[in-house]
């Protein structure tokens, strides 16, 4: 009696690949929703043909000249316009020039009103400054000068953000490469100290009422800013004063700066520095002169209670 052949069982087909992607194919065989794909089918059927009616027909002309209507006319007030802009923008550009042109001719004025008052009083000081009226003006600034001295340049440390950061926050410094308003006055100070006779920073020249300030990270002389490098000029013995500088406690902190901080220094002895005269200068107080303008200041002084200035 004959055996059929076992029967293997083929068991369960594996599964498909994308089986666990099953939302991300029914999302990309029904891409379009019903009613769009029944839309698009009608559509379709239709041939895209033009309306067969009277009344669409009329609907259709009266949308398209419509929509003529308001191209012509934004094109026509355009060109009406345009006119207009132009001349507007015109006459704005002509008033900025004209008060661009009056404000450059009041600053001619006040710079030629600052140098007549300069004049006035150098000539001031040269008639009533006696045998040391020379040295008065030398000292006060009142007229330009020149003669052997120092040239000292300072300068931010390489790589400085001059934009933004914050100053030293104490006399020990912090971690900026800027150059400080208070690390000119010492420079200044340090330079007086040890025999300057005349000093200019970036070409203004510095008297007994100038302030060196900061505003930001910008530093100000006489309320003018200056921008690096800093360039110091000096009348004095040149060679005398260079070396008796970087000896002094000032240019010690001068060298500290440039040892710890990356600020860039550099000082030398010239034959020759040009200073030029202070811009304005400002009478603060003011003494008479022989014994009885003396006695008569001194009455007034008694009877009215207050000083002189």
């Amino acid at each position: 009696m004959s055996q059929q052949p076992p029967v293997r069982s083929t068991g369960t087909p594996p599964p498909r690949p994308d089986a666990s992607m099953s939302l991300l194919n029914n999302v990309i065989d029904h891409a379009l929703d019903d009613g769009y794909a029944e839309a698009s089918a009608r559509r379709a059927a239709e041939g895209g043909r033009m309306p067969r009616t009277v009344r669409a027909k009329l609907g259709l002309a009266a949308g398209l000249v419509l929509a003529a209507a308001v191209v012509t006319l934004g094109a026509a007030e355009a060109r009406v316009s345009a006119p207009v802009v132009a001349k507007e923008r015109q006459d704005l550009i002509d008033r900025i020039d004209a008060e661009t042109s009056e404000a450059d001719k009041l600053e001619q004025d006040v710079e030629r009103i600052r140098a007549a008052v300069g004049e006035r009083q150098r000539k001031a000081l040269d008639e009533h400054g006696g045998d040391q009226a020379e040295l008065v003006a030398v000292l006060s600034g009142a007229t330009p000068v020149h003669g052997p001295g120092v040239k000292l340049v300072v300068d931010d440390a390489k790589g400085t953000d001059t934009g933004g950061g914050g100053p030293r926050e104490s006399s020990g410094f912090s971690d900026t490469g800027r150059v400080r308003d208070r690390d000119m006055q010492r420079v200044v100070n340090g330079l007086w100290e040890t025999g300057a006779e005349a000093v200019s920073i970036n070409g203004q020249r510095l008297t007994a009422l100038s302030a060196i300030r900061a505003a930001g990270d910008a530093i100000l002389v006489d309320n003018k800013p200056l921008v690096p490098p800093y360039t110091i000029l000096a009348v004095g013995d040149g060679k005398r004063l260079s070396t008796a500088f970087q000896d002094s406690a000032d240019g010690q902190y001068l060298h500290a700066l440039q040892e710890n901080f990356g600020i860039r220094t550099s000082i030398s002895a010239e034959g020759d520095v040009r200073l030029p005269a202070a811009p304005s200068l400002t009478v603060r107080t003011a003494e008479p002169r022989g014994a009885g303008a003396a006695k008569a200041t001194g009455r007034a002084t008694a009877e009215t209670g207050k000083g002189t200035s």
